[in-house]
C-alpha cells in the first residue's frame, strides 16, 4: 500500500518524478516514481545520514551491482540507479501485487498446486540467481511479490557473491529468523543451499499458513532451526518429501534450485494463469486498480528547487536546537500558525524569544548554555540496588569534576527512573532526550529498558553509553549513536571456555534456561560455540521455560560424565540445579551465568551453591583498581558500592574526559566521534572501541567463586 509524501520528501530522483511512498526501512525509503517513459517503478534511496558512510554506499553499490546481474522473469528487474550519487537510489520495476506474506495473511494458505508452481518459479528464479554467482540470502514470504503470471523475487540488499567477504561482522546472523538455514542461524557463510532451504520454509508456510520452525522469540526460532525437525503437518504427500529435502540439516543433503525446478516439473510456469485461487486474484486486481486511481500528487519542500529557491537543509543536518527559517513553500503555513502562536504569546517580542537558540531576548544577556550529562536507571524497580549504585558513581564522578579549580565547565546532571519497565524506559527516554542541553546520556541498567530506550536518544543523535546491559544485538537495526562499555554476552563466554580448558575441562555439559531469556541463551549457544573452537567437547541442552523440575535432565547430563557443568539461567532455577547437580556424583567444575549470581541463589541453594564459579563483567568493590573510588563511594554515601558502580563511575569519567578535551562545547555528534576516536584508560578496565562497529575491543573479565556462602573475588582472569 502507499503513504503520501511528506514535506521533506525529494520531487524527482533519478529522472522519475516521485508519486508516493511505498516503505520506508532501516537506511532508506522507498517511493513510487513515474519515469519519463512513463513507466512506474519502485524506487529506493538512501538516508542522508548513512550515504555519508563508507559502508552502507559500498553495501548499496553492492545491491545495485547484484540485482543487475540477474535476468529472470521471475526476479524483479532493474530500470536504473545510481550508488555513486549524493543521494543513492536504485529503480526496478513496479509490481502492484501483494507480498506473499500479505496474501496468506489476507486470504489463507494457498492450495497446494498454487504451491508446487510457485516453487518451481522461484527455483527458477533462485536458479539464475546461483548461476549468477550470487546467494540471495533472504528468501522470505515478504521478498516475494504475486502477480497473475508468477511470483517476483525482490531486495537483494544482503546477497552477496558466493567468493566475496559480506560487509558484515563475524559471527552476525544474516536473514530472517525463522525463513533461514541451520547455518546461517550459527552465523556460518551462506550458500546457494541456505537459499533452497529458505524456498523449503517459504513453500512450507504458503501452503500451511505456519514458518516450519514456529513463531516467538528470535533466539527460540534459532535453536529449533538448527536442532528440531520441521513441522509439516498439513503438507500433501505430492510435495512433503521435497519439502524434507530442501529442510535437510547439512546443506549437502539438499537439492539444487535446478533440481527442485526439475522435481516439480509436471508444474509448467507456462500453463500456470489459474495457479491462485480468487480471492488472492480479486486482492492482486484492487492492488493494480488503486494505482490507477493515484491520489494528486503532493508538493514537497523540495518542489521548489525547480523554481530556483535555495535548497533547504536537510532535517539531519539542522541541530536540535535551533529553529530553522521557513522556507519559501512553507511560508504561508508558517505566518497563518505563527499568527495564531504570537496572540497566544502575548505579541511578536515573546515568541521571538521563545524562539531564539541562545534562549534571550534582545535586550537581555544571552544565557549560558548548561552542559547536561544524563542518566537513566532502574531506581525503584526490580534491579534499584544496582541502578541507585551506578547513579550515584556517576554522581560521585560530575562532583569530583565539578569540585575541580581549573575545570573549564560546569556539569549538571539529570537523572531519570525507569523503574526497571521497558514502556516506561521508553517515554523517560523521549523526555530527557528532549533536553536540548543534553549532551550524552548513561544507562539503563537492564537488557530491556537499554534496548527499550535506544530509539528515543538514537532520534536526536544524543550519544547513549550502558555500563551494564550486554545483550547483543538489541533489535533489527543497529542505534548509530550508542556504545555497549561492557562486554557483551557474545564476547564474554570465550573467557570462561578458555579458564574451563586451562582448568583442564575436556567434557562439559551445557545447559540454557530458556527462562533466562535472551541473556541465557546468548551465554550459553556462545559458550558452546567456544568450547568447540578449544576441541573441548560440549553437551549442550535447553531447558523449556515452563519446565517445572530441571532434576531429571541435571541427573542425565551428569550421567555423561562431563567435567565441567555450565549454566545459564534465573537466579532461582539456577539454585535448583545447584541442588540438584549436589545430588549426584558429579565432582567437577560448576560455572554461574553471571546474570543469575545474585543474593537470591546463594540464600535458595545454600550448601549446594559452594564451588561454583562465575565469569562476570564486573569487578569486585575490593579490588585494588578500584580501591580509591570504592573509599570516595563509602565516604560520600555511607555504604560500599555495590557491583556495576565502578563501572558506571568509569564511563562518567570516560564522558567526562572527553567533553573536556574537545576545547569547547561539542555537539552530541562531535562527542561520539570523540568517545570512539581513541582508547580512555579507566579503573576497571580499558574502553576502546572498534571504528566500524563500535563494539568494545577491550573484554576485562574477573572471576568468583561461591566459598562459604558469599561469592569471593578470585581477580581478573588472564587468557
Amino acid at each position: 500500500m502507499t503513504e503520501k509524501l511528506v514535506p521533506t520528501d525529494p520531487s524527482h530522483i533519478g529522472g522519475h518524478r516521485l508519486l508516493a511512498r511505498l516503505g520506508a526501512g532501516g537506511m532508506g525509503v522507498v517511493y513510487l516514481g513515474r519515469a519519463e517513459s512513463g513507466e512506474l517503478a519502485a524506487v529506493k534511496v538512501i538516508l542522508p545520514e548513512y550515504a555519508d558512510q563508507p559502508e552502507f554506499r559500498a553495501r548499496f553499490r553492492r545491491e545495485v551491482t547484484a540485482a543487475r546481474r540477474v535476468d529472470s522473469p521471475w526476479v524483479v528487474s532493474v530500470t536504473g540507479a545510481d550508488p555513486d550519487a549524493s543521494a543513492p537510489w536504485l529503480a526496478t520495476a513496479f509490481v502492484p501485487g501483494p507480498s506473499l506474506a500479505e496474501t496468506v495473511a489476507a486470504c489463507g494458505p494457498l492450495p497446494s498446486r498454487g504451491v508446487r508452481v510457485l516453487g518451481r518459479m522461484l527455483a527458477r528464479a533462485l536458479t539464475t540467481v546461483h548461476e549468477a554467482g550470487l546467494v540471495h540470502r533472504d528468501i522470505k514470504p515478504g521478498n516475494v511479490l504475486l502477480t497473475v503470471d508468477g511470483p517476483r523475487l525482490i531486495d537483494f540488499g544482503i546477497a552477496h557473491t558466493t567468493d566475496e567477504t559480506a560487509l558484515t561482522s563475524a559471527g552476525v546472523v544474516i536473514g530472517t529468523p525463522g525463513f533461514l538455514a541451520p547455518e546461517q542461524a550459527r552465523a556460518r557463510p551462506a550458500s546457494p543451499a541456505s537459499d533452497v532451504f529458505a524456498l523449503g520454509c517459504l513453500m512450507a508456510y504458503a501452503i500451511t499458513g505456519r514458518p516450519p520452525f514456529g513463531t516467538g522469540a528470535v533466539d527460540a526460532l534459532l535453536y529449533r532451526t538448527v536442532h528440531d525437525e520441521p513441522d509439516l503437518d498439513g503438507v500433501p504427500d505430492d510435495t512433503r518429501p521435497l519439502l524434507e529435502r530442501c529442510l535437510a540439516k547439512d546443506p549437502d543433503d539438499r537439492p539444487t534450485a535446478r533440481e527442485v525446478d526439475e522435481t516439480l516439473a509436471d508444474e509448467r510456469p507456462e500453463d500456470a494463469a489459474d495457479w491462485l485461487p480468487d480471492p488472492v486474484v480479486r486482492l492482486i486486481a484492487d492492488r493494480s486498480a488503486a494505482m490507477l486511481a493515484l491520489p494528486g500528487i503532493e508538493a514537497t519542500a523540495l518542489d521548489a528547487r525547480a523554481e530556483g529557491q535555495p535548497e533547504d537543509p536537510h532535517p539531519s543536518d539542522v541541530p536540535a536546537d535551533v529553529v530553522p527559517a521557513p522556507s519559501a513553500t512553507g511560508r504561508r503555513r508558517f505566518l497563518l500558525i505563527g499568527g495564531a502562536a504570537l496572540l497566544a504569546a502575548g505579541g511578536g517580542g515573546a515568541l521571538w524569544a521563545a524562539q531564539r537558540d541562545d534562549g534571550a531576548s534582545p535586550a537581555a544577556s544571552p544565557r549560558v548554555r548548561r552542559w547536561v550529562l544524563g542518566v537513566q536507571a532502574d531506581l525503584t524497580g526490580p534491579q534499584r540496588a544496582v541502578g541507585r549504585g551506578q547513579e550515584r558513581g556517576i554522581r560521585l564522578a560530575v562532583e569530583q569534576f565539578n569540585s575541580r579549580e581549573d575545570k573549564p565547565f560546569t556539569l549538571t546532571l539529570k537523572a531519570v527512573d525507569d523503574r526497571g519497565e521497558a514502556t516506561r524506559a521508553a517515554e523517560v527516554a523521549r523526555t530527557l532526550a528532549a533536553d536540548r542541553d543534553l549532551l550524552a546520556v548513561i544507562g539503563s541498567t537492564g537488557d530491556a529498558t537499554t534496548g527499550a530506550s535506544l530509539g528515543g536518544y538514537d532520534e536526536r543523535l544524543i550519544p547513549q553509553l550502558t555500563a551494564s546491559s550486554a545483550q547483543s544485538p538489541y533489535g533489527t537495526s543497529d542505534p548509530r549513536h550508542f556504545l555497549q562499555a561492557v562486554p557483551s554476552y557474545t564476547h564474554l563466554p570465550a573467557t570462561a571456555a578458555f579458564s574451563l580448558h586451562a582448568q583442564g575441562a575436556r567434557r562439559v555439559g551445557v545447559l540454557v534456561d530458556r527462562a533466562g531469556g535472551t541473556a541465557a541463551w546468548q551465554l550459553g549457544n556462545t559458550m558452546f560455540q567456544n568450547l568447540g573452537v578449544l576441541k573441548i567437547a560440549g553437551e549442550p541442552r535447553v531447558a523449556p521455560r515452563l519446565a517445572e523440575d530441571l532434576t531429571p535432565v541435571v541427573a542425565d547430563m551428569a550421567a555423561n560424565k562431563p567435567d565441567a557443568f555450565v549454566f545459564m539461567g534465573t537466579p532461582a532455577r539456577a539454585a535448583a540445579v545447584a541442588r540438584a547437580l549436589a545430588a549426584t556424583d558429579f565432582d567437577g567444575l560448576r560455572v554461574l551465568g553471571h546474570p543469575s549470581a545474585d543474593k537470591e541463589f546463594l540464600s535458595a541453594a545454600g550448601a549446594a551453591a559452594d564451588g561454583w564459579q562465575i565469569f562476570a563483567p564486573y569487578i569486585d568493590p575490593s579490588a585494588s583498581p578500584v580501591r580509591a573510588f570504592t573509599g570516595a563511594y563509602r565516604n560520600r554515601y555511607g555504604s560500599t558500592p555495590p557491583y556495576w558502580a565502578a563501572e558506571a563511575y568509569d564511563v562518567a569519567r570516560m564522558v567526562i574526559s572527553r567533553l573536556t578535551e574537545a576545547g569547547g562545547r561539542p555537539s552530541p555528534e562531535e562527542l561520539f566521534d570523540l568517545l570512539v576516536k581513541d582508547t580512555y584508560k579507566g579503573v576497571v578496565r580499558s574502553y576502546t572501541f572498534d571504528k566500524k562497529y563500535r563494539w568494545l575491543e577491550s573484554y576485562e573479565v574477573f572471576r568468583y567463586e561461591v566459598k562459604g556462602g558469599r561469592y569471593a573475588y578470585a581477580g581478573k582472569v588472564d587468557v
